[in-house]
């Protein structure tokens, strides 16, 4: 049973590399703001409205913590098995959706708008994490582990092949950025958007895949690994001002579990461990210095010496 930390520095955030040291806050202790879920994934900080979404697949549900109370309360019932969240630059929420096979976007009056559920005439698989360019597309993957069963999505026969889609909102116009990545999965930019992170959660081992982004941010070339993740697994993560990755990681294992973070250059520089696998994670707070994770049934939060990239 997890217990916080009952002194200074927390033990469970380790420091890799001394180029971390700077990033850990000693007075900060790793926090637990939620329990009880079934699976947690796709955290996003609403900072005008002071609260965290964050979805929980396999109950059907996004629920959400206010900073202001900590009340944890229903956000959306059901949600399509809602996965990946993120915001557009208009502040709208824009989720992926294992239940309906589809990207959609919560407009300011609560109804809801479906982006996209086909590509050339056939229907997505499940669309799993998303990220909103500083131009407003929309980049997210569409892997199928929501067909394979019934527990988080509905199974079902897949359509298309597994790829990372670039997605216009204004015209709907999509783009298949690269169909033969190995279960496609969590996404970020780097902080000036010239090189895109993909997770590859299916190749054996694992793999953090970089890109560059064209100059007309259209495209993606130059393909490449830049962290083999050899027994981890690695699923979403965000990026810092700096260009660190901050991943969700694990295996079931404690020496696995938690949180890794690694330079631009790909080098493993700090730890966080958990008693849950992390799944995903997002910057928060007033000053984006507020590490979000979502982790197996729960969701923890620390204080960080850095801030998520705007």
């Amino acid at each position: 049973m997890w217990q916080p930390s009952s002194f200074y520095p927390d033990p469970a955030v380790q420091i890799l590399h001394p180029s971390f040291t700077k990033y850990r806050v000693f007075s900060a202790a790793i926090e637990r703001l939620a329990t009880g879920l079934r699976w947690a994934e796709g955290p996003v900080w609403f900072g005008d409205a002071r609260h965290l979404l964050v979805s929980d697949i396999p109950n059907n549900r996004i629920l959400k913590w206010e900073e202001e109370t900590g009340v944890v309360s229903v956000f959306r019932r059901p949600s399509n098995f809602a996965n990946g969240n993120t915001r557009d630059r208009q502040g709208r929420l824009v989720t992926c959706e294992h239940g309906g096979r589809r990207v959609t976007r919560t407009e300011h009056d609560g109804t809801i708008t479906v982006l996209m559920d086909r590509f050339e005439g056939k229907r997505l698989n499940s669309p799993n994490d998303v990220v909103v360019k500083s131009d407003g597309t929309i980049w997210f993957t569409d892997p199928p582990f929501g067909l394979l069963g019934d527990y988080e999505g509905a199974r079902a026969e897949q359509e298309l092949p597994q790829s990372l889609y670039r997605l216009d909102p204004t015209t709907r116009q999509a783009t298949v950025l690269d169909d033969a990545v190995a279960g496609p999965n969590g996404l970020a930019f780097s902080p000036d958007e010239r090189v895109l992170y993909v997770v590859e959660s299916r190749a054996s081992p694992r793999n953090i895949l970089a890109y560059d982004v064209t100059g007309d941010g259209t495209r993606i070339t130059g393909r490449r690994v830049l962290i083999n993740a050899g027994p981890g697994t690695p699923d979403g993560f965000r990026l810092d001002e700096d260009g660190n990755l901050w991943c969700g990681w694990g295996m079931g294992t404690p020496e696995l579990d938690g949180v890794m973070v690694f330079s631009a250059e790909g080098e493993p520089i700090g730890r966080i461990q958990l008693p849950e696998r992390c799944a995903n994670l997002c910057f928060g707070g007033p000053k984006r210095n507020r590490l979000f994770m979502a982790a197996g049934q729960s969701v923890y939060v620390l204080y960080v010496n850095t801030r998520g990239a705007p």
